[in-house]
């Protein structure tokens, strides 16, 4: 709700709760003239009740717990005695015109004496109660909310880093590795000398995360199935290739190319061998067209 609107609220609230009490007022004005209230006594009669129970309104918005708990019941007994002295009044006409005898609220003695009793101890509940609920009001200190400061977070992140360290599992320490290029494995009846290559710059250490250890079931393997011996039809037929041959055949193959074309992926498609011996044989004709092109200049 904006402010606006609690505004209209609050003025709603008080103007209800006027003309209440100068209803009340008139019914509780007569009663304290029957109990033998001078006028002036009997006018202010009516805020001894009235106002206590705003005052008891006002302190149960406010305090909490136990002491919210007594404003409620203080607010409901004076509620509740003002409703039967109105009703009294309302009963017996001789009380609007001040007809009736002093201290005389009923016909039968008990509940004229009940009467009487209540009419005359409300002022002094008043001060009792009043002077409470004010003492309560006044020594009542909210609750603050908790935020959250650096100094908290702060705190928070020590801690943490602390259980860290308590691990049992400790983080081990950066290696640092040299990476050195190394030439692809060829044979070695077909291999020339070559100049080793530099060693590269050294790779900055990566930090490596603690390794959290986690409870994992057990996965049972599958049962492989029993494999008996693959028939001859199923072999291939191809007889298997010496490395002379392979390289008979590759450079064969790459005669008339260039040597921007001579890669492994083309050596091997072209001759059907591994990745491995495409690598051989490339390295090993790139070679031999590096040692013809010195020879002829």
């Amino acid at each position: 709700m904006n402010r606006k609107g609690r505004v209209l609220l609050v003025t709603a609230l008080v103007g209800v709760v006027g003309m209440a009490f100068r209803v009340s007022w008139n019914a509780l004005r007569d009663i304290a003239n029957a109990i033998g209230a001078d006028d002036t006594a009997a006018t202010l009669y009516p805020f001894v009740v009235d106002g206590l129970m705003a005052l008891a309104l006002v302190a149960t918005l406010v305090l909490v717990g136990k002491d919210r708990t007594f404003a409620l019941r203080v607010l409901g007994t004076y509620t509740l005695a003002s409703l039967v002295l109105n009703y009294v009044h309302g009963l017996v006409p001789e009380l609007h015109g001040r007809t009736v005898d002093w201290g005389r609220l009923a016909e039968w003695d008990p509940a004229n004496w009940a009467l009487v009793l209540l009419a005359t101890s409300l002022p002094v509940g008043s001060i009792y109660f009043g002077s409470d609920l004010v003492a309560k009001v006044l020594h009542h200190r909210p609750t603050p909310i908790p935020t959250t400061s650096a100094n908290a977070e702060e705190s928070t992140e020590t801690e943490r880093i602390r259980s860290t360290a308590d691990l049992p599992e400790s983080t081990p320490a950066p290696v640092a590795a040299t990476v050195v290029r190394v030439p692809d494995p060829v044979a070695v009846d077909y291999l020339k000398s070559t100049v080793p290559l530099k060693p590269l710059a050294s790779i900055a250490p990566t930090p490596v995360a603690p390794i959290e250890h986690r409870a994992m079931a057990a996965e049972s393997p599958r049962p492989r199935g029993a494999t008996g011996r693959v028939p001859d039809a199923a072999k291939s037929t191809r007889p298997k290739r010496t490395p002379g041959q392979l390289l008979d055949e590759a450079r064969a193959v790459t005669a008339d190319w260039p040597d921007a074309k001579v890669t492994a992926e083309g050596i091997r498609r072209e001759v059907h061998t591994s990745p491995a011996n495409a690598r051989m044989l490339r390295d090993t004709i790139l070679a031999d067209r590096a040692t013809k092109a010195e020879t002829t200049a």
